[in-house]
């Protein structure tokens, strides 16, 4: 569990994995340079529960505080914490079982919910909820490229597979998201218990909200690296949907490294013209490219659900044919 100037919550956080129904546990808190008194309160816990393990990070930041705190874990099975959350009682009894029953290889999560002092924001419910939902139906990585698909700090794994999966080695940011690519890239199967496991808590200093790496929230660079190197075929056509902000995002970062693609849009008044240099056609032109590869850019839920129809009238499957980036 990394630690940053969480003073104000915690004592709640810690609480709450000490009154884990699972006993058996360790926890290893990394200081992470706080100005706060976090470390006092971590070191206070420490004193009264030897399962708490306190230690300063090596150099500023979420990832080396990870690597750290990996390092020097003993237990079968490992999870993360953030320390301004909460875990459910029985949130480490039921990712352990899951995973004694299936066994190496699989991914434990559970349902999330946000939490906040102050109004929840609109767009953190939505992401919790969906998340739950492609969780619940075990299929997350269907969607892994729209958004991080794992929850960060509701999932659990043995030892053996997370090592495996490079752990908190890469220096990349997102850390979870990137982190979740690797699951996905190791095939790892997600399984998923349908009961609330996790309380994310939202605030004004959450690292989601003020630190730089998490800024653009569409973190195009990282999907389209995993993308080229997980699932295009160099054989078959790039196709991107959309003609707005992030369909010029996506089409400049192709162009950046050098992979040539068509385009396509649902709004007519822009087929025809040159977009980046590139001729801007009418979506009903797909059937007729061989095997396309389509990056659907297009945020409006509405006009998600007539692509969607239209992809399905067309016969092409997901994360073969199409692959939602927004």
């Amino acid at each position: 569990m990394p630690v940053f100037n969480a003073e104000p919550w915690l004592g709640d956080c810690l609480q709450s994995i000490q009154l884990q129904t699972e006993k058996d546990w360790e926890l290893i808190a990394v200081n992470d340079f706080s100005t706060d008194k976090s470390l006092e309160i971590l070191e206070a816990f420490a004193k009264k529960d030897k399962r708490i393990q306190v230690m300063s990070n090596v150099s500023k930041g979420i990832i080396y505080a990870l690597r750290t705190a990996f390092e020097n874990c003993t237990g079968e099975f490992v999870t993360r914490m953030d320390a301004d959350d909460l875990m459910v009682l029985t949130k480490l009894a039921e990712l352990k079982k899951l995973l004694l029953q299936k066994g190496e290889g699989y991914l434990a999560t559970g349902l999330v919910s946000y939490f906040s002092n102050d109004e929840l924001g609109e767009g953190y419910q939505k992401y919790a909820d969906w998340l739950n939902e492609i969780n619940e139906r075990e299929d997350p990585f269907s969607e892994i490229y729209k958004e991080c698909v794992i929850p960060s700090p509701c999932w659990m794994l043995h030892k053996k597979d997370l090592i495996k999966c490079g752990a908190f080695a890469p220096d990349v940011y997102p850390e979870d998201y990137d982190l979740c690519f690797r699951f996905y890239k190791n095939n790892l199967k997600p399984i998923c218990t349908n009961t609330f496991l996790h309380q994310w808590r939202d605030h004004t200093q959450r690292s989601s909200r003020t630190m730089e790496v998490y800024a653009n929230q569409r973190f195009f660079d990282l999907k389209l690296d995993y993308f080229l190197a997980l699932d295009y075929y160099h054989s078959r056509p790039i196709v991107i949907w959309g003609a707005g902000k992030y369909g010029k995002e996506l089409a400049q970062k192709l162009r950046h490294r050098g992979i040539n693609f068509l385009w396509v849009c649902n709004n007519s008044n822009k087929w025809g013209k040159d977009i980046l240099g590139v001729k801007m056609t009418s979506y009903k032109t797909l059937p007729t490219i061989w095997q396309p590869q389509i990056l659907l850019s297009v945020a409006s839920p509405d006009g998600k659900k007539e692509i969607q129809d239209f992809l399905d009238m067309c016969g092409y499957e997901r994360n073969y044919h199409y692959f939602y980036f927004v």
